[in-house]
């Protein structure tokens, strides 16, 4: 396997070659030969529970802050939890706890606030398992604009992605209708899913995104006349050095 998808790799790679699409294929690839459709499967359990088990914690930091930048801080650090980046020994509750004392190194809380009085609505593209239980903290946030929210999930297993069974597990369709992205993809990949969330992609006015694929591949597609935010931690140098901010930066950005 491994020489299979060094020789794709070598046979395709180009400097127009999307990362997250690629990825995908090899990951795709991986779980076909293996027959290991969820190889992720743990840690996503881990991250959920891990994510869980910080809860009090994080609840007693927004008694004292109920504002809403506090609520994207904790969405992004929730972003760290990534075993797609960092290996099941890392010492996360630090880390995590280390993110919500950072500035976030991009900022734009303004322009944010502002889509969420001007919108009815917003389409909110989840990342990894764990994360997502941060992310309900925002969701409820939102909530208190009077936005409806449609949280998008992955059809099926990549890394340790959310996808319909962990969102559940969550509550997060306590606070927001939830649909499927249609596919396996790393991010989204516009070739990759499904015609029916691509509408709804294309057809949403405010759209929040999170993470560093779902960045990658929203910078790939054209939206004319969209408000579209990311909410991310760079965790490698190719997104760092694209937003022109250190390796571990938080960010609030429109595309």
């Amino acid at each position: 396997m491994i020489q299979d998808i060094l020789s794709y790799i070598g046979e395709n790679f180009s400097k127009d070659m999307s990362s997250n699409a690629t990825g995908s294929l090899i990951h795709q690839y991986v779980k076909k030969e293996t027959g290991c459709y969820d190889p992720y499967l743990n840690q996503k359990k881990e991250g959920n529970e891990i994510a869980l088990s910080l809860m009090p914690k994080v609840r007693e930091i927004l008694k004292d802050d109920d504002s809403l930048e506090a609520y994207v801080k904790i969405a992004i650090v929730g972003n760290i939890l990534d075993f797609g980046t960092f290996h099941l020994g890392t010492e996360f509750e630090s880390m995590i706890f280390e993110g919500l004392n950072k500035e976030l190194a991009i900022n734009e809380i303004d322009k944010f606030e502002e889509a969420l009085r001007k919108y009815d609505n917003v389409l909110y593209l989840v990342d990894n398992t764990g994360e997502i239980v941060f992310d309900k903290l925002l969701l409820e946030k939102i909530r208190e604009y009077d936005v409806d929210i449609t949280v998008a999930v992955k059809e099926r297993p990549i890394l340790n992605d959310a996808c319909m069974e962990e969102a559940l597990e969550a509550g997060l369709d306590e606070v927001a209708t939830l649909i499927t992205t249609g596919s396996d993809s790393v991010g989204v990949v516009e070739s990759m899913i499904n015609d029916e969330f691509k509408e709804t992609l294309y057809n949403s006015p405010f759209v929040i995104a999170k993470g560093m694929g779902n960045f990658e591949g929203l910078t790939e597609m054209n939206f004319k006349g969209q408000d579209v935010f990311v909410l991310l931690c760079t965790k490698c140098p190719a997104i760092s050095k694209e937003l022109g901010i250190a390796e571990g930066s938080h960010v609030l950005k429109t595309l």
